[in-house]
């Protein structure tokens, strides 16, 4: 899924920006999987931030992990460092 796709997707979109380098990026990982599991209407998206500068420039990435959730094309919502499952869950619905 690229950008475009991202912006014109009918189901809210939860991009993660990460790097391959990043402990907390690889502790996000198997988190995100689980939330993306349980949520069918939810797509999810890596975005490295080492290979998409220009995405991590563009949505002001500062620091990684971060998730930046979209709904109908605009971020709503967007965290950085790390969450829990259920932490996860609960901002995505409180959102939504």
């Amino acid at each position: 899924m690229n950008l475009d796709e991202i912006l014109k997707s009918d189901k809210p979109v939860l991009v993660d920006f990460w790097a391959a380098w990043c402990g907390p990026c690889k502790m996000m990982n198997p988190v995100i999987e689980q939330v993306k599991s349980k949520n069918e209407n939810l797509e999810v998206v890596k975005v490295n931030v080492d290979e998409e500068r220009e995405l991590a420039v563009k949505y002001q990435i500062r620091s990684i992990p971060t998730l930046v959730l979209f709904k109908e094309g605009k971020p709503i919502w967007r965290n950085s460092g790390v969450l829990n499952e259920q932490m996860l869950t609960d901002r995505i619905k409180e959102v939504l």
